[in-house]
């Protein structure tokens, strides 16, 4: 750690240097600038740096390794454990970093480090483009695809990760590296699921897909249907394209439209069947599931990035989030998951989630460090409340969804889906022989793990 007189010569000269703003304890600007989406967390970063380019980002990072600092970085903030802020850590904070060019001859769209899901699909979709985001429009897209990437085209396209042609990348050292399958390919390997470990992705380059018409069938149930309504949705996917996914979910009844007023507060079974293609191709798959009877409905065509939109959380809210990979969803599983359904925190944002796999997903590219990728259904308990009075019941009910998918757990998770859960939960997000490797990537590209604010990997 630098003397007191060293660090403010140096926050002062930083403060100069950037183009962008600069934020320390005391500053006006600063509870704002540290504030993220999950209520439950407040750190105190030392400073905040919010670059506006790549020339910020090399500043901060020797800034950082100047004063023996840590880093932490900052994308969408959607990261449910903080991630994005450290307590006496540096922040580089990419949120001025939004541009998404596309190059719809290429096929391919170039996203800055700071960009949301809602800056890439917005960007992608006059083209009839998209390729495999987050299922909310405020994640960021760094954080999201270098963890991996699940989203409502995975089936159909493949994981985040699986489409990652190139990424722009600071490291410890401040130095500004590109790396792609041929440039520095062990870093690309390991940022394939690797995450935040080994510096600051400045700019990420994406494979994209046509993508010409995209439909939705979002069936509500009463909850004592649950059982019927997953049976049948798990059947209808088995027996599916890869365009289908979506997944079945307990929730409170929110305030929408749609929604019958009796119902809105009141615990509800949800069917959401997503398609990659006509509403005429959607109908007839999910004929099996609008035969049953349920209590509202939108079935229909929407653009793809307004989908996008439908999950996202209200700002304010507490978080906590986890996740189990399946070998399968027989029926005694799905007893089992139903009855926790049941069991949901109500009223509360809370979700309790089923997500088919498989497809573009079970088939893509195995060398990659995500061994969630053969589990055909995952299971993601999703925490989110407004009052404090109600963590304990909330969480209590999460690590209850997880102990309750023991039996059918393949062992693996994916990272993006949980909060700091220790170091055997972060092996078991990459793969115990991808996780020796790893630790050999990261001890060349950050051997003093200043960045670990992260689902951290130790350097080897």
């Amino acid at each position: 750690m630098a003397s007191p007189s060293k660090a403010g010569v140096a926050l002062a000269a930083l403060r100069e240097d950037l183009v962008g703003d600069v934020f320390a304890p005391g500053d006006p600007g600063y509870d704002e600038a540290r504030t993220v989406f999950n209520a439950m967390i407040d750190r105190r970063p030392a400073v905040i740096a919010q670059c506006v380019d790549e020339s910020d980002v090399v500043r901060t990072v020797r800034f950082a390794r100047e004063l023996d600092l840590p880093l932490a970085v900052r994308g969408g903030g959607h990261s449910v454990a903080g991630m994005a802020l450290g307590d006496g850590a540096v922040v580089v904070d990419l949120r001025h970093m939004r541009a998404a060019l596309v190059d719809p001859e290429a096929r391919t769209v170039r996203v800055a480090g700071g960009a949301t899901m809602s800056d890439l699909d917005r960007a992608c979709q006059p083209h009839a483009l998209a390729t495999t985001g987050g299922r909310a429009s405020t994640t960021g897209v760094g954080g999201f695809v270098l963890g991996g990437g699940t989203g409502w085209l995975d089936r159909r396209f493949g994981l985040a990760v699986d489409n990652l042609l190139g990424v722009e990348l600071v490291t410890a050292e401040g130095r500004l590296v590109h790396t792609d399958a041929d440039e520095n390919p062990d870093l690309f390997w390991a940022l394939h699921g690797g995450g935040g470990n080994f510096g600051v992705a400045t700019a990420l380059t994406l494979k994209l897909h046509e993508l010409p018409e995209f439909s939705i069938a979002l069936l509500l149930f009463r909850p004592e249907f649950g059982p019927e309504v997953t049976r049948t949705y798990r059947d209808v996917i088995a027996a599916g394209p890869d365009e289908a996914g979506g997944a079945v979910l307990y929730l409170t009844g929110p305030p929408a439209e749609f929604v019958p007023p009796h119902l809105v507060g009141t615990l509800l079974c949800g069917m959401l069947l997503t398609y990659a293609g006509t509403e005429e191709d959607l109908r007839k798959l999910a004929q099996p599931l609008l035969a049953l009877p349920h209590e509202a409905e939108v079935v229909g065509a929407m653009p793809y990035a307004d989908v996008q939109c439908m999950l996202d959380d209200p700002p304010g809210m507490r978080n906590y989030w986890s996740a189990e990979y399946l070998t399968g969803a027989p029926d005694d599983f799905v007893d089992v998951y139903c009855a926790r359904g049941l069991a949901l925190p109500v009223p509360t944002g809370t979700m309790h989630a089923l997500f088919p796999q498989g497809g573009a997903i079970g088939s893509g590219p195995h060398e990659f460090p995500v061994p969630y990728r053969d589990a055909p259904w995952g299971v993601h308990p999703f925490g989110l409340w407004e009052d404090p009075a109600d963590d304990e019941r909330c969480v209590r009910w999460v690590r209850d969804v997880r102990a309750d998918a023991q039996p059918w757990s393949t062992g693996a998770v994916y990272l993006n889906f949980i909060g700091d859960e220790g170091a055997d939960r972060v092996v078991a997000g990459v793969g115990e022989t991808n996780a020796r490797r790893l630790a050999d990537v990261k001890r060349r590209y950050d051997p003093d793990n200043v960045f670990r604010f992260n689902h951290n990997i130790r350097p080897a």
